[in-house]
């Protein structure tokens, strides 16, 4: 017996409008596929073949091209910021890509200098040597540009065609006792895990500002569910040189972030946050599934509704404009902010001064080149990817891999998902940040250690 209006409208074209899309998405961003250096994802195959396509076949390098993009980034920032042509202001896209805050377009005009010092090798040596600036530029964006695309691209068959919807509706009972969230707070995850950390804190801003989250709420969600995305750990592994290891890296990473879910809620600073609704709702929104619906049929039905509104050239609009925000929101501050990094890394001993609390820890958990592994312990929270840069060089597979899934586990940091809390609605300050960003460190560090003796 049917209960709505909404349920006569599921039906079989809409099931497979929602069902195609989104198997297919799953299969390129979670189903394991065999490899000559062990198991990957086609996502990371595809980016693969890419820069072997590129080096062999174009006149051109990977370098070369994102030097390009990177100095095209800040030119139509300034452009953005100092004139405010109508073809920004008119755009919803380009006034949140290139209207930047000046702290953020001081930042990209220092990743643009840096590449271009770099590429020609022109200044001091000291910036682009092949520790600094030649390593991010060099071996680091590479990558980063042949996975932003294809992830990029994709990305819609993930979260346009319903499977979020879903995974909420069937989630909604475990997220309450478990994380003591509401149940769409999994969309926020799911949406961080397949897609990009920022996704996750600009769905949670908005949905915090249409009251759905309490202030309390919301500061969890940003700071524990805005999780690094699949594609961004592909290639930290990558840089780290462990591709065998997907799978038990993923599963680490997994394990140490649901661990890290269920206590940080219940922990100062989020616990402390007021369950108050934005200053602009007045009464929060419910979530509940509607009676006379299982979990499984209300997510079908979102599901399927979701579905039914995509449009084939909306959804390839929406890929090119993930593609170009990750090359060119991302990738000069990464530039800019982890070149700054490797040169007091390389040049200074301030990195290993703060992570030297962490050495004696790591000799505990008996875990080899401790002090090699210390300083990354902490220089995560300038940028995710900097841990596994500096971590690179270590001999060990066992505390490389430690390494690569602690910066993972980490969560916040200030290049992106950091900053980007910080410049939302999402009522947490930098020092909550900071604290966030070390009681994840401790939480997280004994489970991943455990997992590593166990794989090495």
């Amino acid at each position: 017996m049917k209960t709505s209006n909404q349920q006569e409208n599921v039906t079989t074209s809409g099931i497979l409008k929602f069902a195609i899309p989104s198997l297919i998405g799953i299969f390129l961003f979670m189903i394991p596929i065999p490899a000559k250096e062990g198991i990957t994802i086609p996502i990371a195959k595809l980016a693969d073949w890419l820069q072997v396509y590129v080096a062999k076949s174009l006149p051109v390098t990977l370098p070369q091209v994102m030097t390009l993009i990177i100095s095209i980034t800040v030119i139509l920032s300034f452009i953005a910021v100092v004139v405010k042509p109508k073809w920004v202001t008119n755009s919803p896209f380009l006034v949140n890509l290139l209207q930047v805050t000046p702290v953020w377009l001081i930042a990209r005009t220092l990743g643009m200098i840096f590449a271009i010092l770099t590429l020609y090798k022109i200044g001091p040596e000291w910036i682009w040597s092949d520790a600094t600036g030649g390593l991010l530029l060099n071996s680091l964006i590479p990558i980063l540009f042949s996975v932003f695309l294809f992830a990029g691209l994709f990305l819609p068959l993930l979260l346009n065609f319903g499977l979020l919807e879903l995974c909420g509706a069937l989630l909604t009972r475990i997220m309450r006792p478990l994380f003591t969230l509401p149940g769409r707070s999994s969309i926020d995850c799911l949406a961080s895990w397949m897609g990009d950390g920022t996704i996750g804190v600009l769905l949670t801003s908005k949905q915090y500002e249409e009251g759905y989250y309490t202030k309390r709420e919301a500061a969890v969600i940003g700071t524990t569910f805005s999780v690094v995305s699949i594609t961004f750990s592909i290639v930290v592994l990558a840089e780290m040189k462990l591709q065998a290891y997907f799978l038990p890296y993923y599963l680490t990473i997994a394990l140490a972030g649901v661990v890290a879910a269920i206590i940080m809620p219940r922990i100062p600073p989020l616990s402390r946050k007021p369950d108050e609704t934005h200053e602009n709702v007045s009464d929060k929104q419910s979530d509940a599934i509607p009676a006379g619906y299982t979990p499984f049929r209300w997510g079908i039905v979102k599901a399927t509704e979701t579905a039914k509104k995509n449009r084939a050239s909306d959804v390839a609009k929406g890929g090119v404009q993930n593609v170009l925000d990750m090359w060119m929101a991302v990738i000069p501050i990464v530039m800019a902010i982890g070149t700054i990094a490797l040169i007091i890394a390389e040049n200074t001993p301030l990195f290993s001064y703060l992570g030297a609390p962490f050495v004696p820890l790591l000799n505990l958990m008996q875990v080899p080149e401790a002090a090699e592994a210390a300083q990354t312990m902490v220089i995560g929270f300038a940028d995710m990817f900097l841990p596994a840069i500096i971590g690179s060089s270590i001999e060990s597979e066992l505390t490389r891999f430690v390494i690569a899934c602690l910066s993972v586990s980490q969560l916040i940091y200030m290049s992106e998902v950091g900053g980007l809390l910080l410049g939302s609605k999402v009522p947490v300050r930098f020092w909550d940040l900071v604290i966030i960003f070390l009681e994840r460190t401790l939480i997280s560090l004994p489970i991943i250690v455990i997992m590593a003796h166990i794989i090495f």
